[in-house]
């Protein structure tokens, strides 16, 4: 019988009746996903705590409390983007009935387009995060991109630091940030198509201006004339 995984739950500091099994910020510390665990009137009185900003109740930070004792900060910053989805699950347990609230970015559903950028989360074991990164790439870039193209403009993005791993995930998911330098893009696959390193058809050979060869690439019959 194959082991059943159970998922760490972390507690957060502020709120001692409410756990969380995942948990994505981003560079800033600042919350992208949380799925937490509570009762419903824990939950909601959770929730109505994030709207209250700087008030003396109000969470404009928490903490989690990790395994080894540390305690990480996560800043909430504009409630109003963030979207909310929840289920009852575990009815008549020892705690009552149990629910469960993820919190998000909107980002993660819907690419900002305008500005070319969007959030993604992916399982952290996931074998098609490339072919999930390239769908997400294609549907946030304002350029047309080729389904052949994938490799080479993933790996472009990549190195202008233009989609990157988010740097603090707790639990099964992982997150990326993609955040498109459109000018610099537009430079860069025009290089690449120019080189024959893009080419409108998959394996199409690079075509190269007869006018840059040297003599001896030219056929026989252009050398003798």
């Amino acid at each position: 019988m194959p082991a059943i995984s159970t998922p760490t739950l972390y507690r957060i500091d502020e709120c001692p009746d409410v756990m969380l099994d995942a948990c994505v910020s981003d560079e800033q510390g600042n919350l992208v996903l949380l799925s937490i665990w509570a009762r419903d009137t824990a939950v909601q009185q959770f929730l109505a705590r994030l709207t209250l900003g700087r008030d003396a109740q109000g969470l404009e930070q928490f903490h989690i409390i990790t395994e080894q004792g540390g305690a990480l900060p996560v800043f909430v910053g504009d409630v109003e983007r963030l979207e909310k989805r929840s289920a009852r699950a575990y009815r008549r347990t020892l705690f009552g009935t149990l629910t469960n609230l993820w919190l998000f970015d909107r980002r993660c559903i819907q690419p900002d387009k305008s500005n070319a950028s969007a959030l993604v989360l992916l399982p952290r074991d996931s074998s098609h995060q490339s072919e999930r990164l390239w769908t997400l790439v294609q549907e946030t870039c304002p350029l047309p991109l080729l389904d052949h193209w994938h490799d080479v403009v993933l790996d472009l993005l990549n190195t202008h630091d233009m989609l990157r791993r988010l740097p603090t995930t707790l639990g099964p998911l992982t997150g990326f940030r993609l955040d498109m330098d459109v000018d610099v893009l537009t430079q860069a696959l025009g290089a690449l198509i120019r080189a024959g390193v893009l080419t409108a058809e998959p394996f199409q050979p690079a075509v190269h201006d007869p006018l840059d060869a040297q003599p001896s690439d030219l056929p026989l019959f252009a050398q003798a004339a």
